[in-house]
């Protein structure tokens, strides 16, 4: 298997969980398999652990991509981390396969030269969301980090941090609300792709707004968002 090569004009190519299409999402092989392509970024998903540490996994369980069935936020890391994540074929012979840890993430972003895009998966207090910025400062990467919640407050907390920082407000669903909550934030979009038109496009564009389409695998769709104007689109196999 190998990605989908799409004609993406000016978009931006962002890989949704690492490059989950050929291996298991959010692991630290997912983000090196898009740090070896042309990817711009690599997104990925952020819990806090019981016991205070940062790791990435999408599903608030470990039941979907694993044997043992932990919730995230009320288990340890040490506990997570002896985990073995099911492989694409769903068994468990690769050891390589753990929950990885924030800092295991940037460093990969920061080898390959990637820009993180970093979802705040649950929703933060504000001292957690300082703590995640500390981290990536440590590693000397706030830079090259976009990051993304569907928890509007989350993104609010991060402007008293960073004002100006590179973020987008993830949603599923276009209303008239939108582009004004946006501005008033200085705030990006990352929006459900079948949401979008040619014209909403335009109208963030001509408001400031930067648009991100998830999660688009379809090569004809991912095309034609491309054609018209789309700044960022995330998926799983495209390329």
């Amino acid at each position: 298997m190998d990605t989908v090569k799409i004609n993406k004009h000016q978009a931006k190519m962002i890989a949704h969980r690492g490059l989950s299409g050929l291996e298991r999402e959010n692991t630290n092989v997912a983000f090196v398999a898009a740090g070896q392509r042309t990817h711009f970024g690599i997104e990925t998903d952020v819990y806090r652990t019981v016991d205070g540490h940062y790791v990435l996994h999408h599903d608030y369980s470990t039941a979907r991509g694993a044997i043992d069935d932990l919730k995230i936020p009320e288990s340890t890391f040490e506990t997570l981390r002896a985990i073995k994540l099911l492989d694409k074929d769903g068994v468990t012979k690769r050891n390589d396969l753990r929950i990885p840890t924030l800092e295991e993430y940037i460093r990969t972003c920061k080898r390959y030269d990637k820009v993180g895009v970093l979802e705040f998966k649950t929703v933060y207090k504000p001292e957690h969301i300082a703590e995640m910025v500390d981290i990536i400062r440590r590693e000397d990467y706030l830079d090259g980090i976009i990051f993304i919640s569907f928890a509007l407050d989350n993104l609010i907390h991060l402007r008293e941090i960073l004002p100006g920082h590179p973020c987008q407000f993830l949603t599923g669903e276009w209303n008239d609300a939108l582009i004004p909550t946006l501005v008033e934030h200085k705030m990006d979009l990352d929006i459900y792709w079948e949401q979008l038109t040619e014209e909403r496009i335009a109208l963030c564009h001509q408001n400031g707004i930067v648009v991100n389409a998830w999660t688009v695998d379809d090569p004809g769709a991912g095309e034609k968002l491309a054609a018209w104007g789309i700044d960022y689109i995330t998926s799983n196999i495209l390329e």
